[in-house]
């Protein structure tokens, strides 16, 4: 892990920390930053669900043997 020297918001730090629930500056910063990279990783799986690129859901040959 890196140290930083960065300025943050006092008050959407504030507010971000009881959102998340976080005790510390550092558990606030590391949840929001995890928060954020988990929502950009379910859109992106969303979107591949929704497209179905790489997937194999639409094929009927490999889906009829996920159903035995």
């Amino acid at each position: 892990m890196s140290k930083r020297l960065v300025d943050i918001d006092d008050e959407l730090l504030e507010e971000a920390s009881v959102v998340l629930g976080a005790a510390t500056m550092k558990e606030a910063v590391n949840r929001s930053l995890e928060s954020v990279v988990l929502a950009a990783r379910r859109r992106r799986h969303g979107e591949r669900l929704e497209t179905m690129e790489g997937l194999d859901l639409d094929n009927p040959e490999i889906m009829a043997g996920a159903w035995r």
